[in-house]
């Protein structure tokens, strides 16, 4: 079993910046791929990006891509999203999640267990 636990959510203005974090326990974090999803008011669950076991290779949707970040520090335990240049679309509840699976995860049916997701808002 792997607990996910994040952080760094909040209300932010549009242009601003916020990093998220996924503190992970009860398991070897680096056997685990990582994925970021988000959940908008009255939108389904949407998949924003996923890393890889050892972090060598990041994929992210078009949506944020050369705005978001996706990093892991696998001595820590913590997966990261750096998100830059905030637009008010990207308001959300943003969900951290872990596969088993080896590879870039992009879909929520390969993932095994979730964080509890922060709320995210962008707003002047």
């Amino acid at each position: 079993q792997v607990q996910l636990v994040e952080s760094g959510g909040g209300l932010v203005q549009p242009g601003g910046s916020l990093r998220l974090s996924c503190a992970a326990s009860g398991h070897t974090f680096s056997n685990y791929a990582m994925g970021w999803f988000r959940q908008a008011p009255g939108k389904e669950r949407e998949f924003v990006g996923t890393i890889t076991r050892n972090g060598d290779s990041t994929y992210s949707v078009a949506a944020v891509r050369g705005r978001f970040t996706i990093s892991r520090d696998n001595a820590k335990n913590t997966l990261y999203l750096q998100m830059n240049s905030l637009k008010p679309e990207d308001t959300a509840v943003y969900y951290c999640a872990a596969s088993k699976i080896r590879g870039l995860i992009v879909a929520g049916p390969g993932y095994d267990y979730w964080g509890q997701g922060p709320q995210v808002t962008v707003s002047s």
